[in-house]
């Protein structure tokens, strides 16, 4: 009996200077993906064009009415799944999820209020705080807004960082070591969102938790210690190797179990679903939160890919559950 295969769709690229990652993170989930279960095809949503690629790489629009695709044949192809594994907008900030339930199409990860919540730090780590996962102090800023630089630094001291509220990849974040160097690093954030934040600076190991919910339960994938060979874990250091990345952390026993319960916290507590990835800071072994990602990089050299293979999970197997959760959750 041949079983009727479900097509899935996986959707990459973005509209920031995160999709020549994302390309890369989705061609290994459309390697990987089981094709006796599925037949597997390409989708790349680009500023200025979506798209479908048939196997010969020849480029079909995508109907935005539907997300469906007319072939050659006059024949519609329509999708079972989107597998969604675009970095920062509109598939990590809740947009693409939104337009996806408005037209009824079924997709992986995280559904759209978790993704707009997510992207935006201020408001994860405000809801967060709430269930006892602590985070640097930070002061929060408007573009327009008047910046008082000797508040600023007296309430957090130096050095200190200053960061987009809503941006990926660890673009327009600066290191402030001197009180003179702060309105230009504002500047630099307020150049990738409206919004930013300055924290305090937290001296410690940084590491990237990454947690899934896999056949049911929420599992930590792996703590991964971040040592980069720049000031700190930044753009440079996330994609073009400036950084050593040590599976597991060299933490001991009782630190992980510590980490390990603060990020299942973290991912229960805002609902999550589908990929996480999260960054702490580990001071005197408590873990300070900065960040969620919900639509982390998955290319061969990401973090995440290296984590499962650590715990012993192949990659067709955790692209596959996320597969299976999405046409679970549609067909209740």
């Amino acid at each position: 009996m041949v079983m009727n295969k479900k097509s899935v769709a996986v959707v990459m690229g973005g509209y920031s200077d995160e999709y020549v990652v994302s390309l890369k993170s989705g061609q290994l989930i459309y390697d990987s993906l089981d094709r006796d279960l599925y037949d597997v095809y390409k989708v790349v949503v680009l500023k200025n064009e979506w798209y479908f690629l048939d196997k010969n790489d020849k480029k079909y629009e995508i109907n935005k009415g539907d997300f469906s695709v007319t072939l050659e044949n006059n024949e519609k192809l329509k999708f079972d799944v989107c597998f969604n594994i675009i970095h920062g907008t509109p598939g990590e900030n809740g947009i693409l999820q939104a337009y996806w339930d408005a037209i009824g199409q079924t997709y992986t990860g995280c559904d759209f209020y978790q993704s707009a919540l997510t992207f935006n730090k201020k408001d994860t780590l405000a809801v967060l705080s709430k269930y006892g996962i602590p985070s640097a102090k930070s002061i929060y800023l408007r573009k327009g807004e008047n910046i008082n630089v000797d508040e600023i630094v007296e309430k957090l001291k130096l050095p200190l960082f200053v960061k987009p509220n809503q941006s990926g990849s660890s673009l327009g974040i600066s290191k402030v070591k001197e009180k003179s160097e702060l309105i230009a690093a504002t500047e630099i954030a307020f150049k990738e969102d409206d919004e930013i934040l300055i924290e305090s600076f937290l001296d410690g190991m940084e590491v990237s938790v990454g947690v899934i919910d896999f056949k049911g339960e929420t599992i930590v994938l792996g703590i991964t210690e971040i040592v980069p060979t720049n000031e700190f874990f930044d753009y440079e250091a996330k994609y073009e190797g400036a950084s050593e990345e040590i599976t597991p952390a060299r933490i001991n026993d009782e630190t992980r179990i510590r980490v390990e319960e603060i990020a299942k916290r973290a991912y229960d507590s805002l609902g999550m679903s589908g990929f996480s990835r999260s960054e702490y800071i580990l001071m005197d072994g408590i873990p300070y939160m900065l960040e969620m990602n919900t639509n982390p990089g998955f290319s061969p050299a990401s973090i995440l890919p290296q984590q499962a293979r650590h715990y012993g999970i192949s990659i067709t197997d955790l692209c596959g559950n996320e597969v299976e959760k999405a046409l679970a959750k549609k067909s209740k």
